[in-house]
């Protein structure tokens, strides 16, 4: 099922207009051309450059949970009330893979410097990992979103900002459903909320005997046209899951996630007694993804109140690596409509360099809220997607769909 509604074309200067809905204001997205594609196969097949960190203040730590062991990375330390910023990669990449491109991004560095950053490795994911033992019983979907308070309490977190992609959307999402009082907003990329049918179950079982793994989790990560016509970015990401990831164990985080249940999600009015996530939400689909069904059925699915539905033009199935640029601005926007803000010198106009930014917290007045009951810091108020800004960012209060 489509979203109705007119799809916004790119402009000069990315000016954007929402025509589906009435009372939607203007985007303005700086200009940015996507990443030539010797560019990315070059960044790619650079190990050292493309898994490291730019900065060396990364700390590494393996949680006991209910489930087993977790390994994360932590930047920072927590800030008062502030959130941390919580990550969950996509199944065939681990937070290095499929984070350091958008994180490692100048403007993204500007933002998250003011945040606890803290990236979650899905269990046996992360570079280096021992293979799972002869039997081993991978956890399920709802069990890795079960271990995420675990990662929570031991830093002392008061409640995260959960950014995901692919099978990394579906465990944030499943996380804000159980423990919502624990997520102050969710950037969601590539989310599939359908659980496998016998249909899609027999075809993920003649694709793992026709095809390697890294091939079949390829078709997953990038459309058929970009395995066809980005050759280079493909290859690259050909590379790194074979040698990086411990095949044995993709393979059961693979299996698990074909494996999962339907999210279990309901618009509000649309059932009796409907789920859905409390948080504010931002949906991320590139244009050109093998998850834009599954995204736009997503939107379809939640509060349109809180949730803002973006589609990246010029994008694939990894638009944190192809359009970092444009992400990060989408990124800075959702900060601001749950009440950060940062204050940030655009060198685009000034030529200079951008001076240490200042996040603050807006004035609840001008923002709707939602009181959660039962909050972990005794009634903290969770923003609707209504955002105040200058430098032509308007009103934002319903689910639309933009091009980018």
């Amino acid at each position: 099922m489509k979203v109705l509604g007119h799809k916004i074309e790119l402009l000069t200067g990315l000016l954007l207009h929402d025509v589906t809905m009435a009372g939607l204001q203007e985007l303005r997205f700086p200009e940015e051309k996507p990443l030539l594609r010797g560019q990315d196969a070059a960044e790619l097949e650079n190990s050292d450059s493309f898994l490291l960190a730019v900065d060396t203040d990364w700390k590494e730590h393996d949680i006991e949970t209910p489930y087993g062991l977790l390994h994360v990375v932590i930047r920072g330390s927590p800030k008062g009330n502030r959130p941390a910023i919580l990550t969950y990669h996509d199944v065939g990449l681990n937070h290095k893979l499929c984070f350091n491109t958008f994180f490692n991004f100048e403007d993204m560095q500007e933002i998250t410097k003011h945040f606890v950053v803290c990236h979650v490795d899905a269990p046996g994911q992360q570079v280096g990992a021992s293979q799972f033992p002869q039997g081993y019983q991978f956890p399920s979907m709802e069990q890795l979103a079960a271990m995420l308070p675990s990662v929570v309490q031991h830093f002392g977190f008061k409640y995260v900002i959960g950014i995901g992609v692919g099978a990394g959307a579906y465990v944030l999402a499943k996380f804000a459903l159980i423990f919502p009082d624990l997520v102050e907003g969710l950037v969601l990329m590539n989310i599939d909320p359908n659980g496998k049918g016998w249909i899609d179950w027999a075809a993920t079982k003649l694709s793992g005997l026709t095809s390697t793994l890294p091939d079949t989790v390829l078709s997953h990560l990038f459309s058929q046209e970009e395995l066809v016509g980005n050759t280079e970015l493909v290859q690259s990401y050909r590379q790194q899951i074979s040698n990086v990831v411990n095949q044995a164990n993709l393979q059961l985080f693979w299996n698990m996630y074909n494996s999962r249940r339907d999210l279990d999600i309901n618009r509000p009015g649309t059932v009796p007694n409907a789920k859905t996530l409390r948080c504010p939400v931002m949906l991320v689909v590139g244009d050109n993804a093998p998850a834009e069904d599954g995204v736009v059925e997503c939107n379809s699915k939640l509060d349109p109140t809180t949730t803002t539905f973006l589609k990246m033009a010029d994008s694939g199935g990894l638009p944190q690596v192809t359009q970092p640029g444009k992400l990060t601005e989408a990124f800075k926007y959702f900060l601001q409509g749950m009440g950060y803000i940062a204050y940030l010198k655009d060198r685009r106009l000034s030529g200079g360099a951008v001076p240490s930014a200042s996040m603050t917290r807006l004035a609840r007045s001008r923002t709707a809220s939602l009181t959660s009951a039962s909050s972990v810091d005794g009634g903290r108020p969770q923003a609707c997607t209504h955002s105040e800004s200058s430098e032509g960012l308007g009103q934002v209060n319903h689910t639309m769909e933009v091009s980018c």
